[in-house]
């Protein structure tokens, strides 16, 4: 049965406070119920796959819930293995298998019994992780590979957003560069060509003429800058107007919307460059209101729920939608199948509910009796890169002054791609760290944000000091 929306909720966003009334055309699941999922003696060991600044933020949150017993994280990264459960000060272990090793993560499942295992990124549920644990008797949170495809395919997610109603762009699928063309033309040239499968948040060409646009669809189809993810290109037009995330939690039945946030892709102050996996992002946005964003979800997420259901799809995990608020109303970019990188960050320093809690309701089909509860604070992640990112980068440079990072109140510095050498803690990818805070208000979590950046320095560091001035200017 397609149930209605829950949104989440926090006092003082605009609109103030309020709850779904009987006059709202939403199904009795929309009632806000609260309540623990676990006993409080029910010790879980987790398993959690990934190992960028996501993973660290999910492994953070899931270690202060007070069922926790053990944790493992694959392969995880520096900052991760220093994480301690707060139930009994174990520290959290990680164990040296890749995330897409699908057959070493089940030989190690099913060897520890996890009791709950935690997908982060988009490729292990792309490639089948979880209908894997699944035949195996394992337990594991995040969408089967049937439900992936809602980002492992940008062509099925558009063509399911345009069989059920949901606002998108006016777009087309291709294969050949000629009549990707033509279609680029039929627009103007003004257009987002994107490559079909994963490439990494990077996938995505933004053009604003017919040059831009040959020479984009030249990168994916023709010279195969992007692999086998671009085989077929989407080609969408091009929407102006305001980006925001959004996140929902699901369990095949309920989704229950999160606050808003904004991701900044491009590399470069005021949105210059190449895009990347995210510079960094924050939440709530001032953009929309608490009932404009309970509005939003009923457009979205109400004909994506009847649609799922119709075609037989069991999404239980995250569902990450990209929307543009256009003059003519939102319209979605696109989906994501997964909690966004580096929003995870600004979320989970918001949310106050025990995230394992959570997870559990999303895996057992119980969300309609969980309340989603955040915290009357704004979160800012500022994500510090290795110099050439997302281009080629060097690795190995010495980290210094997280201690000094740390110490500062409301502050979490979260590691994406670190590794220890010799003792010392040293860079291992594009993006190194997500330095996040959070305060009662945006201005004071931005500030706060970027006086732990300055004081974390490693050789060729590069990070955005925009993130979260469009709020501002606002």
């Amino acid at each position: 049965m397609v149930t209605g929306l829950v949104p989440a909720r926090r006092k003082g966003e605009p609109g103030g406070e309020r709850k779904l009334s009987d006059s709202q055309p939403l199904s009795p699941k929309c009632l806000f119920a609260s309540g623990a999922v676990l006993s409080n003696s029910h010790a879980m060991k987790i398993l959690v796959i990934g190992s960028g600044g996501r993973e660290h933020a999910l492994v953070w949150k899931l270690a202060q819930s007070p069922h926790a017993r053990r944790l493992w994280c694959a392969p995880g990264n520096a900052g991760i293995s220093q994480e301690r459960l707060a139930a009994n000060g174990h520290p959290v272990e990680c164990v040296p298998i890749g995330a897409e090793d699908l057959t070493g993560l089940l030989q190690f499942a099913r060897e520890q019994r996890p009791d709950l295992t935690v997908v982060g990124p988009d490729n292990p549920l792309a490639l089948g992780v979880v209908d894997l644990f699944r035949e195996h008797g394992l337990r594991i949170w995040g969408p089967d590979q049937r439900a992936a495809q809602f980002e492992a395919s940008k062509a099925f997610s558009q063509a399911f957003m345009e069989r059920h109603g949901i606002p998108t762009a006016r777009s087309g699928v291709f294969c050949d560069f000629a009549s990707a063309s033509r279609f680029a033309a039929e627009l103007g040239g003004r257009c987002a060509v994107k490559a079909d499968g994963l490439a990494l948040g990077k996938g995505v060409l933004i053009c604003r003429n017919m040059a831009q646009a040959d020479a984009a669809l030249e990168e994916v189809l023709v010279k195969r800058a992007f692999g086998s993810a671009g085989d077929r290109v989407v080609i969408q037009e091009l929407l102006e107007g305001t980006e925001i995330s959004l996140h929902a939690l699901c369990d095949g039945r309920t989704a229950k919307l999160f606050p808003t946030s904004q991701d900044h892709k491009r590399v470069g102050d005021g949105d210059q460059g190449p895009n990347t996996g995210g510079m960094g992002t924050y939440s709530p946005t001032p953009f929309v209101s608490a009932a404009e964003l309970i509005s939003l979800g009923r457009k979205v997420l109400d004909p994506w729920l009847k649609g799922c259901a119709a075609e037989g799809i069991d999404y239980r995990g995250i569902l990450y939608p990209g929307v543009m608020l256009t003059k003519s109303g939102p319209k979605v970019l696109e989906f994501n199948s997964r909690f966004g990188d580096p929003e995870t960050q600004v979320y989970l320093t918001r949310l106050e509910n025990d995230l394992l809690e959570v997870l559990e309701a999303s895996v057992n089909g119980t969300l309609e009796g969980v309340e989603l509860r955040w915290k009357e604070a704004a979160s800012v992640c500022v994500v510090m890169a290795s110099g050439g990112y997302p281009g080629s980068y060097p690795k190995g440079k010495v980290i210094h002054g997280l201690d000094a990072a740390a110490a500062l109140p409301n502050t979490k510095v979260f590691h994406a791609g670190t590794a220890w050498k010799d003792g010392t803690m040293v860079t291992n990818g594009g993006r190194v760290l997500g330095v996040t805070a959070w305060a009662p208000d945006l201005p004071a979590a931005r500030i706060a944000a970027y006086a732990a950046v300055e004081r974390i320095t490693f050789e060729g560091a590069q990070f955005r000091r925009d993130i979260a001035a469009k709020a501002l200017a606002r």
